[in-house]
Order: C-alpha cells, then structure tokens, then sequence
C-alpha cells in the first residue's frame, strides 16, 4: 500500500470520528475574530517550537562558543531573530555549560539541571514583534483573499499567490524597523531617550529609508515562501477535501494541508534562507545541505500548528456567529 493511500485512510477515519466535519453554511468571521485566531494560532506556536530552536542554539553554542558581539538566529516558529550574545561568561542562558551529547541528551538535561522552563527562554522579547506580525499578516491574507475572490470569481488560482504575497510584504514592511530597534537595543543598553536618538541621527543621516535596511533580504526569503505557501495549502485543502468526500476541511486535513505546504515551500526557498542568515549574521560558514534538515524539523510543525489552530479559531467563531445569526 502506498504512502498516499495510508494517508487517505487515516484523513478518512479522523473524518468520521469528527461529527463536525460535514457541510455546512458558510458564516463569515470579522476581522477581529481573525486576529484572535491568529493571535492564538501564533502563541501556541511558539510555545510548541521554541523548545526546538533553544535546544539547538544551546548545541551551536557548545560546539561554537559565542564570543562577546557575535551574532545568532533565535526562532520562536514564527519570525527569526537576529540576536547579539551580550557578554562573556556563562550568564546568558545560551551560554550555559551543559556536556550534552545530542539533541534528546540537551532536552533530558535542560529540564532536569534548569527546570522546564528553561525551554523557552529568550521567547517572551521576540512574542512581541512575531504576535502582531502574524496577526497582520494572517488576517490581511483573508480579508484580500474574500476581496479577489469577490472581484475574480471563486476558483481563480492566482489567488492564494497573490493574496500571500501582498499580506507578507505588508507585515514584514511594518515591522522590519521595530526588529531593526530590537536588535539595537539588545546589542547595547540603550534607555529610550538615547534611543530615540539613536533613530533620530538614522533618519536624519540616512532618510526614513534607512530603517528598512533589512526589509530587502527579508523579502526575498518570506515571499517565495508565501505565496508558495498558501497556493500549495490551498491546492491541498481542496484535494483532501474532494477525497474525504467533505465541503469544509477538518481539523487534520489542516493540520497535514499546513505541514506538507510547508515542507514544499521550505524546500524550494532554501537558498534564499541561507543567503539571508548568512548576511545577518556575518558568518559564511552555512551549507545549503546542512540547513535543509533543521529548516524542516522546524518549518513543519510550525505551520502545520499555526495553520490547524487559525482554522479552528475561524470554525468556533462561525459556529459563534451562526448561533447569534439564529436568535
């Protein structure tokens, strides 16, 4: 039996056990209830892959030692985030000794020696800038996949392209200055009045262009992979809809849509990935077949969860609506 079909199979059987998987009217959701979604969506998220990341930033670093001013990659699963390693010693929680001897090794010892918590250290600084991100950038892919859909007609495939690209240029505009700030905080203490100052000499020294300094590269990797992304989810959506024999997609049709999107969509962008953090960081020592298999133990997931979690939101919302449309 092939993989395809033992796939099916099980989509099949989720199905049947999901008693609200059947067809029903489609109840529209407000762009508030789509940024609660999302919201949602993004904190569990993070909380699912930071562990991921922590426990490989923490192997890099053994391997590795960061010296003071070095720079390295923090991913909540969400947004990568250019951190600066502040100081010497084993202060920083990157920094601390551990001997482990691989990935399961690090986890096993960080929850025993640190205490659980310690899996997601680094996480609550970059929740505040890959929240909203997300948020936007979720919330404007459904509001201009409706406005396409109602000016072009409903099975237009250029739609998820289209829709994917223009959200993701939109959130990653609106918050390249602040990760720009964030990065510059991070790497010195600055109060806020010198940095105000800080982006006052920018911009009189550089225009308001100069805040932007990182948006180019950050498009380069995060729009490929949009609108990959969603024209991919969406074929996919429709096909294990068609093959269960379903109007609206369950929970693990999201789920498996959202993962395997994901992977194609990592796949094909890796190149655009590695040139990325090889200019943020400085560091050209990054080989395109090392980086694939990390990018996916931590693209997959990710969107697989964020994906499922936005969908069930949107459903409980509806199903919320359409109570209120009956009294």
């Amino acid at each position: 039996m092939s993989v395809a079909k033992m796939l099916m199979i099980f989509l099949l059987l989720v199905n049947k056990m999901d008693p609200e998987a059947g067809g029903s009217q489609i109840i529209k959701v407000t762009p508030l209830q789509q940024m609660l979604a999302s919201g949602t969506g993004a904190v569990l998220t993070s909380l699912m892959v930071t562990p991921l990341d922590v426990v490989k930033i923490r192997l890099q670093a053994q391997n590795n030692p960061f010296y003071k001013g070095k720079c390295f990659l923090y991913s909540n699963g969400l947004m990568d985030h250019l951190c600066v390693c502040e100081e010497e010693g084993n202060k920083a929680w990157y920094k601390k000794p551990g001997r482990f001897q691989g990935t399961l090794d690090a986890f096993l010892k960080i929850v025993r020696n640190e205490g659980i918590k310690s899996l997601w250290s680094g996480l609550p600084p970059t929740l505040v800038m890959a929240v909203p991100a997300t948020v936007i950038y979720f919330t404007c892919y459904d509001q201009l996949t409706a406005l396409l859909k109602s000016k072009l007609g409903e099975n237009k495939s250029c739609i998820p392209i289209v829709a994917g690209i223009v959200a993701r240029v939109g959130a990653v505009t609106v918050i390249s200055p602040l990760e720009l700030i964030r990065t510059k905080m991070q790497s010195k203490k600055f109060s806020y009045e010198e940095l105000h100052q800080f982006v006052s000499k920018k911009v009189s020294e550089d225009g308001w262009i100069s805040l932007w300094r990182g948006w180019a590269p950050t498009v380069l990797r995060d729009v490929p992979f949009s609108a990959m992304y969603w024209y991919n989810y969406e074929v996919l959506k429709k096909w294990f809809c068609a093959k269960s024999g379903l109007y609206e997609p369950s929970f693990m049709i999201n789920f498996t849509s959202g993962a395997l999107s994901g992977s194609f969509a990592a796949i094909a962008t890796l190149p655009f990935d590695v040139v990325k953090t090889q200019k943020q960081t400085q560091l050209w020592i990054h080989e395109s077949h090392k980086s694939l298999i990390p990018r996916l133990i931590k693209i997959a997931p990710a969107c697989a969860v964020m994906i499922s979690t936005y969908e069930f939101g949107k459903a409980f919302f509806q199903k919320q609506n359409a109570r209120r449309q009956q009294y």
